[in-house]
């Protein structure tokens, strides 16, 4: 097969830096001689198309991209909000690097098709005006603001927030392109946008977990109107920023009201029941047990050492993540990925004949087709 002549071996090389990794270890994660790398960066030689189609999709660019010429302009490359979220983690993985961008373009399809319909039906992004240092005050407003009921699912939460007019996007369990993988410690982050926010949660065995970190991300939009990357640690930050979040999260999630419901006098002794004694507000509120005793702990009904305890505890009996499962249901994995709003776009858009078929598919995680007919069946039941 010929070869292409007009690569840019600097576009290369920058795509590397920004990876964190050198021309050798692309050779070797795309399966192509390092020798024929070296060649190229240094002008000598070129690359078949598939060889170049390959670096392309590893680094989430298009083929032309490396034919340009001229260096990379970092300012169109990267979005504001990209650049944020790099210089808060400066170690972010080239895998999650990737990610980023990849739910940026999904959002900038999104947005697209929106343009092509009626938006006299679609939910704009109208955020209140939150006072930043009252967390209690804030979650309240936004409480209302969502219009939450009393009883909720991380599902009802999520559908809460989107028809707000942000997106909210879950990781994949399954290895793949919009997957968080399980040892990386990113739980969450938030893209800002004055029109589109969207909020990417990573898949967790709990759905309390995703629950606490989708209302985490959000404080962060609220409170702050910025983006943010959150790691396991941030979610136990004793002040800053990260703090207000989580105090935030834990007021909306568990307000005075509800807190005034649990009765100090049937908690258990010992810490090992506490679960048990917090059975039902666990799963009307979707928290963990830790939300509710923090929440009890900053209102002095509950002591530093027995909320310590009750962490460690937690901590040597937590379950093991499970991977993998069955996929007989992939027609249905957009959804969970995207959420409702995105695909019903997507959807509508294919009625109205504004994308193809093939469109649709590429925009849904290049769903096969009989899968896409599969989901339009799905929406069409419920």
């Amino acid at each position: 097969m010929e070869s292409i002549q007009s690569i840019n071996p600097e576009r290369i090389a920058w795509c590397c830096a920004d990876h964190g990794i050198t021309p050798g270890e692309l050779a070797s994660a795309v399966g192509i001689a390092a020798t024929n790398i070296e060649r190229v960066m240094a002008g000598e030689a070129g690359l078949t198309f598939n060889q170049l189609r390959k670096i392309a999709e590893y680094f989430g660019r298009g083929v032309l991209f490396f034919l340009e010429s001229g260096p990379v302009d970092e300012a169109q490359v990267h979005t504001p909000q990209f650049r944020t979220l790099a210089n808060r983690k400066p170690d972010l993985s080239a895998k999650l690097r990737t990610l980023i961008e990849r739910v940026e373009k999904q959002r900038a399809v999104y947005l697209s098709l929106r343009e092509d319909l009626d938006e006299a039906s679609r939910p704009r992004f109208s955020p209140p005006d939150l006072p930043r240092h009252d967390s209690r005050e804030a979650a309240r407003i936004a409480r209302r603001w969502l219009s939450l009921a009393d009883e909720n699912t991380f599902d009802s939460y999520r559908a809460a927030v989107e028809a707000k007019g942000v997106l909210v996007f879950r990781s994949n369990g399954y290895n793949g392109k919009w997957q968080i993988a399980k040892q990386n410690p990113i739980l969450g982050f938030v893209l800002y946008d004055p029109t589109c926010p969207v909020i990417v949660i990573k898949k967790q065995n709990r759905e309390t977990q995703q629950t606490f970190t989708l209302f985490h991300e959000l404080g962060h939009l609220l409170l702050n109107r910025a983006s943010s990357i959150d790691d396991e640690h941030d979610m136990q930050a004793p002040e800053g920023g990260e703090r207000d979040a989580n105090l935030f999260a834990g007021q909306l999630l568990v307000p005075d009201l509800f807190l005034a419901s649990i009765s100090d006098a049937q908690r258990p002794a010992d810490v090992t029941g506490y679960d048990d004694w917090l059975e039902r507000p666990r799963k009307a509120w979707c928290v963990s047990g830790e939300v509710i005793l923090r929440r009890l702990l900053d209102a002095g009904r509950l002591t530093q050492s027995q909320y310590a305890a009750y962490r460690e505890w937690r901590g040597r009996s937590a379950l093991a993540s499970a991977d993998g499962g069955s996929r007989m249901y992939r027609h249905r994995e957009p959804k969970h990925v995207f959420g409702d709003g995105y695909v019903r776009t997507v959807l509508d858009a294919l009625n109205a004949r504004h994308i193809t078929l093939a469109k649709a598919s590429s925009y849904l995680d290049n769903l096969k087709i009989e899968d896409l007919h599969q989901l339009e069946r799905h929406y069409a039941d419920l």
